[in-house]
């Protein structure tokens, strides 16, 4: 007998999110290097969106988004792990459509 093999799908405005694994370790603007195992209280991580819910208006799938890793749940999905939380949790989307943009670019 085989096992059934379920889809993740997200609810109402929930995103999943995979961090970006550079969000560790990092450089201070004089080339010194900061580990991962060094935390910020107040510092926000990039992720990129693995799913949404049929109510996040904003995201999508692929883009790229700012966050505060304080703010979320945590789930291991096959072995990997995702971090899920609400649409109006992110603070900023990186994408390649644009509507209001900074005029910066990662």
């Amino acid at each position: 007998m085989s096992v059934p093999k379920f889809e993740v799908q997200m609810l109402h405005d929930r995103v999943m999110i995979k961090v970006d694994k550079e969000s560790g370790e990092r450089r201070s603007s004089g080339g010194i290097v900061i580990p991962a195992t060094v935390e910020q209280e107040n510092r926000l991580v990039w992720g990129e969106v693995c799913g949404v819910g049929t109510h996040a208006r904003t995201v999508k799938v692929g883009d790229r988004v700012l966050f505060h890793p304080g703010d979320q749940y945590e789930v291991e999905i096959q072995g990997e792990d995702y971090l899920v939380m609400r649409e109006r949790d992110l603070h900023a989307i990186a994408n390649e459509r644009p509507e209001h943009g900074t005029g910066l670019y990662l």
